[in-house]
């Protein structure tokens, strides 16, 4: 069955150059051209990955994404056409996985999307089904995360990461180093979606944003898993 991606883009001649290249590639697509049709297009063609431009009629990006992150979690990659940090920032902050700032070649974008896409089950190897660190169990084949009873809901982005953080705990990783495993990029990454994503995870699995227990950081470094809890 081949993936599915949903381009929410009103300027057509981007959106069509954007679909040829995609169905070249082996995806099928759909195209929304406003906000409302997008939300529409979600329940109906039920997307793997949204490309969702942030200026857009009847329903802003930012709007948008927010009300998918209510129901979905696949991944987001915004297009943007605007440069100031704020706007890349409060994507993320509503629940976008990745950014890709135009103008933009194919080659990048399909090297976004296809990080994006990637699913990290339980690695060759690996014996561990779950992760428990005090009342945080992480089920690894499930991508279900739970603190005590109570499931808590991730994006796929934000599982990939508290899981690969997770395995390995006490190890501290880069931000840069970071992108590169758990995003699948090394040369169009922005080390603030690290940040972002980590600051959206600490707000769902942490007792006190913070004052982590969990995802720690290491001053000037970058973020580690603290696998032994102390009360």
């Amino acid at each position: 069955m081949k993936t599915r991606i949903l381009i929410v883009e009103d300027e057509r001649n981007i959106a069509d150059i954007i679909k040829f290249n995609l169905e070249k590639e082996g995806y099928q697509t759909e195209v929304a051209g406003d906000g409302e049709d997008a939300l529409v297009k979600v329940r109906t063609f039920q997307p793997d990955l949204m490309l969702l431009d942030l200026m857009i009629p009847k329903m802003d990006g930012f709007q948008v994404c927010r009300k998918v992150r209510e129901h979905h979690n696949f991944p987001i990659l915004m297009l943007t056409a605007k440069e100031e940090e704020v706007d890349k920032v409060l994507g993320l902050e509503m629940g976008a996985d990745d950014y890709i700032t135009k103008p933009f070649g194919m080659r990048e974008l399909l090297a976004r999307i296809k990080a994006n896409l990637r699913r990290v089950g339980p690695a060759e190897g690996d014996s561990q089904e779950k992760v428990v660190a005090g009342p945080l169990s992480i089920d690894l084949g499930k991508y279900e995360v739970k603190k005590e009873e109570t499931v808590i809901e991730l994006t796929i982005r934000e599982f990939e990461l508290l899981r690969f953080l997770a395995l390995q705990p006490e190890q501290v990783f880069t931000r840069e180093q970071l992108l590169k495993e758990v995003w699948g990029y090394e040369y169009y990454g922005d080390i603030r979606t690290v940040d972002v994503t980590v600051r959206r995870l600490r707000e769902k699995v942490e007792d006190n944003p913070s004052t982590p227990r969990y995802i720690m950081t290491k001053r000037g470094v970058g973020y580690y898993f603290r696998r032994t809890q102390h009360v």
